[in-house]
């Protein structure tokens, strides 16, 4: 007969044979219960600014993240939105910091002082939240160029430092973001649609909407290289979703326009008279459309 030291010892072991095993997680892979989260970085775009009705820029919750969040909910999956994205940010300020203050892993105000960067909070938050990311988004670069195009002409010399500043910034961000999140969490990056487009309407500024398109090419040939080499998973094509290179002619209020034109006047405030327009940003509808763009690839 065993002694009962012996008989408790056997007895562990069989009862440790009986359980299931249990495998360690792995690094950026979802674990199973407990929150999944949606990070969403980026500049205005990325929390939905929109003309207010004297004209002032300011977040709206109809934005393209808002509006994927949503898509992307169903009743197993109660997604959490985190938008870390900063009004104003280009891929410079991204990394240093802009206009908005971040406390570690989240947002706290837009101020003139600087105090940590969107990039930083990122970080923070993927790594403080390994297994339970969803899918990460982020525009940026748009605020890089989109001064280059005014009194109705295009000066190629602030194009050219702003693509610069996309293609050697960008490669960093995303190199970073898929450092924290780990190899298995998706991030997609966006292209840009055009809103010099709406210049059309204007015969004295029509020769910035037509060289609008070659540039816009080169802006988001830049986005699409520095960020598919660098560890994003997928582009969204926003600048297709928009038909923004479509130039069958159609009316639009009264007018004959090519299509990218009507669809930038649809999808946009840059054909809206003053105070509120002309507003470079996405309409709800806009947002939609990007919104839609991103769901297959997230």
């Amino acid at each position: 007969m065993r002694s009962r030291p012996a008989l408790a010892l056997a007895l562990a072991a069989i009862a440790a044979l009986a359980m299931p095993a249990v495998s360690a997680a792995k690094p950026g892979a979802k674990k199973k219960g407990g929150p999944s989260y949606y990070v969403s970085l980026g500049d205005s775009l990325s929390v939905g600014v929109q003309p207010n009705s004297s004209g002032a820029s300011v977040e709206t919750g109809q934005g393209y993240a808002d509006q994927l969040a949503k898509l992307k909910r169903t009743k197993r999956n109660k997604l959490k939105l985190i938008k870390l994205g900063c009004g104003g940010e280009r891929t410079d300020t991204m990394m240093v910091g802009g206009k908005c203050q971040y406390g570690k892993d989240f947002r706290i105000r837009y101020s003139s002082k600087r105090k940590g960067s969107q990039l930083s909070a990122a970080e923070h938050f993927l790594r403080e939240h390994r297994g339970h990311i969803a899918f990460v988004t982020i525009d940026i670069g748009a605020n890089n160029v989109d001064t280059c195009a005014k009194a109705g002409s295009v000066d190629l010399a602030c194009i050219n430092k702003g693509v610069a500043g996309i293609k050697a910034d960008t490669p960093k961000i995303i190199k970073r973001l898929r450092r924290a999140a780990g190899k298995k969490v998706r991030i997609v990056a966006m292209n840009l649609y055009d809103p010099f487009l709406a210049d059309y309407l204007d015969p004295s500024t029509r020769p910035i909407a037509t060289a609008s398109l070659a540039l816009a090419g080169q802006v988001n040939g830049t986005i699409r290289d520095a960020s598919l080499h660098s560890g994003a998973n997928a582009i969204a094509d926003v600048f297709g979703a928009f038909q923004s290179a479509d130039q069958t002619m159609v009316s639009y209020k009264g007018q004959s326009v090519p299509r990218d034109v009507e669809r930038i006047c649809t999808l946009t405030w840059m054909c809206v008279p003053a105070p509120v327009g002309p507003n470079i940003h996405a309409n709800r509808d806009g947002y939609a459309v990007i919104a839609r763009t991103f769901k297959p690839l997230v």
